[in-house]
């Protein structure tokens, strides 16, 4: 026995690997991986449950990632999108590339009511990516890869579920991080609009009719309740009415109020799928935190962030060059690891190294999270051309051929982020949330 307590530690990530390879959900392999190390270690067993109850239901910000789920789905069932969509067009859709000028506006609006890559892309994306394949207006792989990549900012601008996940690791501010991620997640919209712009002109992609100047305030209208929401969620906040967590709940009840009230779209029977939806999807993430806490139990004990900063102190690394690998690693990892990996297991390794570098770890929390959906579009993995293959059909290799130049400009930007705080702090510090 005290040969496996020697070997505990390479014992449990061994079953870690083996089990997520071979197909057993992460949380499940990370709850049975961890207690295979308590059990060599001869560590009390009962420690799995202590941390599941202490990080889990003793931690008031992990509510809000079930709440936001709800309000997302609300949104998602309500058709909200297609108001959103017909708001956006009157803005943008005489611009060159019109509709993909849509699609990345409306994937900014979308992103203040969902928190979620996936939600944007099974919502709004799903529709505006039909509009533009429609009668061949614009290539598949096109539109399917300016979806992708325009739902990137969905985590980025405020709410944003992987934010509340580094808020629980790192015991960060979840209002500073999501006011620290609305300038990058303007900054990426407009970024991809200029690009848009200008393939469109090079490739002579369609303009949009103008909608008639009557018809704007009708538009406008119809689109503004649901273009209160982030208004409210944020104003709430940095007001001090409440919480982010409460902000969650709020931003669900406002959904609810939305969808069926204002909008009558959404019946009794809607309502029921959109809870059973959020209950899925609620057990998924609560098992992959449970996993996690133990697992970040287990790494502290092993006191492995020490031996991190340890191993960069040795390579007198300065903050560039930290930064820089931190980046890169985080890139690579994000072609073959989803956002929950990265983001519970392996970032807890790398904060006292950067906070003994004096980085600040809400400017580190939006690079990061930044940089893990840029892995959600990378090849080979990339979950979201995945997801847009099956609500669509069209083929991942279309999708590949025409991403790669959105890809270069989220990697240039990442670095401009990376090495620029003030770009992500401003408005925290502004706001007084720093």
């Amino acid at each position: 026995m005290e040969f496996f307590a020697d070997y505990a530690l390479i014992i449990m990530i061994a079953i870690l690997v083996v089990t997520t390879i071979t197909g057993v959900p992460l949380g499940i392999a990370m709850i049975v991986s961890s207690i295979f190390y308590l059990v060599m270690a001869g560590r009390d067993v009962g420690l799995a449950a202590e941390n599941v109850l202490n990080g889990v239901f003793g931690n008031f910000v992990a509510l809000a990632v079930p709440l936001f789920i709800f309000a997302g789905n609300i949104m998602n069932a309500g058709k909200v999108s297609d108001r959103l969509l017909s708001f956006a067009l009157a803005l943008v859709g005489r611009v060159p590339g019109g509709l993909a000028q849509v699609n990345i506006l409306t994937s900014l609006i979308f992103s203040g009511m969902s928190g979620s890559a996936i939600s944007d892309v099974a919502g709004v994306g799903k529709v505006i990516t039909g509009m533009m394949t429609q009668d061949g207006r614009y290539p598949r792989g096109f539109a399917g890869a300016i979806t992708a990549t325009s739902s990137v900012v969905g985590p980025i601008f405020p709410p944003s579920i992987p934010m509340v996940f580094y808020a629980l690791i790192s015991s960060t501010s979840v209002g500073a991080l999501f006011l620290g991620g609305v300038i990058p997640a303007l900054m990426i919209c407009v970024t991809l609009g200029v690009a848009v712009f200008i393939m469109a002109k090079l490739r002579g992609f369609p303009v949009e009719a103008s909608v008639p100047l009557l018809m704007l305030p009708i538009v406008f209208l119809r689109a503004f309740p649901a273009l209160l929401m982030p208004v409210i969620l944020l104003g709430g906040i940095y007001s001090g009415v409440f919480t982010p967590t409460e902000a969650a709940a709020v931003s669900a009840f406002y959904a609810i109020l939305l969808a069926s009230f204002a909008y009558r779209v959404l019946g009794l029977w809607d309502f029921w799928e959109v809870v059973k939806a959020t209950m899925r999807t609620t057990a998924v993430v609560t098992i992959v935190l449970c996993g996690a806490f133990i697992f970040n139990y287990i790494i502290t004990v092993e006191r492995l962030p020490q031996d991190v900063f340890a191993l960069f102190q040795s390579m007198d690394l300065t903050v560039i060059k930290f930064l820089l690998l931190l980046n890169l690693l985080y890139l690579v990892l994000g072609c073959f690891l989803d956002v929950s990996t990265i983001m519970l297991v392996v970032t807890p390794l790398f904060l006292p190294a950067a906070a003994a570098l004096g980085i600040d770890l809400v400017h580190l929390g939006i690079v990061l999270v930044f940089n893990m959906m840029i892995g959600l579009i990378t090849p080979p993995y990339g979950i979201l051309l995945f997801i847009i293959k099956a609500l669509t059909g069209i083929p991942v290799g279309e999708m590949i051929r025409e991403i790669w130049i959105f890809l270069a400009l989220l990697i240039a930007l990442l670095m401009v982020l990376t090495f620029s705080p003030d770009l992500v702090l401003w408005l925290p510090r502004y706001a007084g949330m720093m």
